[in-house]
């Protein structure tokens, strides 16, 4: 139901004034004002009449302007609750990839094998004794990821990993007498604790053939080396060539590998 006017002149209603008057005592007030006003145009005149109106235009742009104000409110809210939609999807979408990584775990790093298989086909004999000689390798039989260095006596790993080193050789003795032969490893030219090998030899052309492993955990571009010893000269690390029907002994036969395949 729509409410008198206030004012005669400015035809205001108490709705009207409601919309940006903020209690019922500003209203009173406004009420008070208005009726004034159309009192003193009744007595005065023109001068009133003009005021009035000039009064009720600015009335009614306020009203405009709050209206306007309400509008893009409610388009800020409206945009405001479309963002936080948005939002809340991302959020569900993301909690869903994590449950799912959970219960399927991604693939794991596939990884392969390093090994290496090396000999040496020349006898090697130590030139003074007691002194600490390296063994070399002149021929690389397999390799991925493990290869004769420089100098030839190391051994190199392109990756870090848990190596074992396998070794096959056999001594010989070229004169009489007895002579004690050593043999153990070193790492990046340090000799590896607990690592080294003892054979005593007696007699001429007393051949002699040994083997042994040793793991080692190893970093990216380590060497390893294979030492020996011995306390006479005629004590050599013998190679054979070909014999029908048997093929060459080689001096040194070295094989090396990571025990690595598929993923990890």
């Amino acid at each position: 139901m729509a409410t008198a006017p206030i004012s005669r002149k400015l035809n205001l209603t108490r709705d009207q004034l409601a919309a940006f008057l903020t209690d019922q005592q500003q209203i009173r007030q406004f009420e008070l004002l208005f009726s004034t006003v159309d009192q003193l145009q009744v007595i005065v005149g023109t001068d009133f009449e003009f005021q009035a109106d000039n009064a009720a235009a600015a009335a009614n742009e306020a009203l405009a302007q709050i209206s306007a104000l309400a509008q893009q409110s409610a388009v800020n809210a409206a945009l405001a609750e479309n963002r936080a939609s948005q939002a809340l999807a991302l959020v569900d979408k993301l909690n869903k990839a994590v449950e799912g990584l959970q219960m399927t775990p991604p693939p794991r790093e596939f990884k392969r094998a390093r090994y290496g298989s090396f000999y040496d086909t020349t006898t090697q004999a130590a030139t003074v004794i007691n002194t600490a000689t390296a063994i070399t390798f002149n021929t690389t039989d397999i390799s991925n990821g493990v290869f004769i260095g420089s100098p030839t006596s190391r051994i190199v790993v392109d990756s870090e990993g848990l190596y074992n080193f396998a070794l096959s050789f056999q001594i010989d003795k070229t004169s009489g007498g007895t002579a004690e032969f050593y043999i153990w490893f070193r790492l990046n030219g340090v000799n590896i604790a607990n690592s080294a090998g003892f054979i005593r030899i007696q007699g001429n052309n007393a051949e002699i053939f040994s083997a042994y492993n040793l793991f080692l955990e190893l970093k990216a571009n380590d060497y390893v080396e294979i030492m020996f010893s011995v306390t006479d000269l005629s004590v050599e690390v013998l190679a054979v060539a070909a014999t029908a029907p048997v093929p060459a002994i080689p001096s040194i036969i070295l094989t090396v590998n990571n025990n690595i395949e598929g993923v990890q």
